[in-house]
């Protein structure tokens, strides 16, 4: 599914593919998956033909990919860059810091996905749809490992 780690990343011709997953920081699972999309789809455009509907109340950390995306009912974070020879100011700081420690636990859940080797080995298989369940497999066992681990813990 992703490119295999060769020297020279740009002169490789792999077809990557990409999904959006909703993750529920709480609870550090992956509650929504779209459908898989080639790589070269802006995410933008991605985002945007899932339509997701979020529950009231959410909130919402966007990338940067995502700029524009304000859902209904929705609090929505994105992180500020510095202005071009100036300083953020210190609330724009901590926010960023705030973002930037939630956003963390987001890449701790891909890094949990991404345990299975399937998800980071390239992918010969050429059915239609097989991306569709493999990603879902992969998130499937991500959040039975999480429940399983929390389980455990109490």
């Amino acid at each position: 599914m992703r490119p295999s780690n060769k020297s020279n990343r740009a002169a490789t011709k792999d077809h990557t593919v990409q999904n959006t997953r909703i993750i529920d920081i709480a609870e550090r699972l992956v509650r929504d998956l779209s459908h898989t999309f080639a790589g070269r789809v802006h995410d933008r455009r991605l985002c945007d033909d899932e339509d997701d509907t979020f529950p009231p109340g959410w909130v919402l950390l966007k990338a940067t990919g995502c700029q524009g995306l304000a859902p209904e009912k929705v609090q929505t974070y994105q992180p500020k860059n510095k202005p071009r020879n100036q300083e953020l100011s210190a609330a724009a700081k901590a926010e960023k810091m705030m973002i930037a420690s939630m956003r963390i636990l987001v890449e701790h859940v891909l890094a949990g996905v991404k345990r299975c080797r399937i998800m980071h080995e390239v992918f010969r298989n050429t059915k239609a749809h097989f991306e569709d369940l493999v990603m879902e497999i992969a998130c499937g066992l991500h959040n039975f490992r999480t429940t399983l681990r929390h389980d455990v813990l109490e």
